[in-house]
């Protein structure tokens, strides 16, 4: 059973940032990519970024340039680091692995960017 925990969250003003993390229990860690979604309130969930085995990554045009993903093997924890925050940046953060063919879910981090 694969278990994926996000954690840094919360609210914060127009401009500010946030670090999300996502520890994950997937072995071996090194081995798989990694995403971040989102889910706005009355939208879809998109893929926000990810970063592969190898460390290559990509990012969702709408946060490029503010958005870094990165990945910590020794500690199986995957980060979301948000800059330059924006209140369309608002949603519920969600990681995601796939493992064995299917797709694994955390339970989500609430992030709210407002004045």
């Amino acid at each position: 059973q694969v278990q994926l925990v996000e954690s840094g969250g919360g609210l914060v003003q127009p401009g500010g940032s946030l670090r999300l993390s996502c520890a994950a229990s997937v072995r071996p860690f090194n081995m798989y990519t990694m995403n971040w979604h989102r889910q706005a309130p009355g939208k879809q969930r998109e893929l926000v970024a990810f970063i592969t085995n190898t460390g290559n990554t990509n990012y969702a045009d709408s946060v490029r340039g503010r958005f870094t993903i990165s990945r910590d093997n020794a500690k199986n924890t995957v980060y979301l680091q948000m800059n330059s925050l924006k209140p369309e940046d608002t949603g519920v953060y969600y990681c995601k692995v796939r493992y064995s063919g299917r797709d694994y879910w955390g339970q989500g981090t609430q992030v709210t960017v407002s004045s």
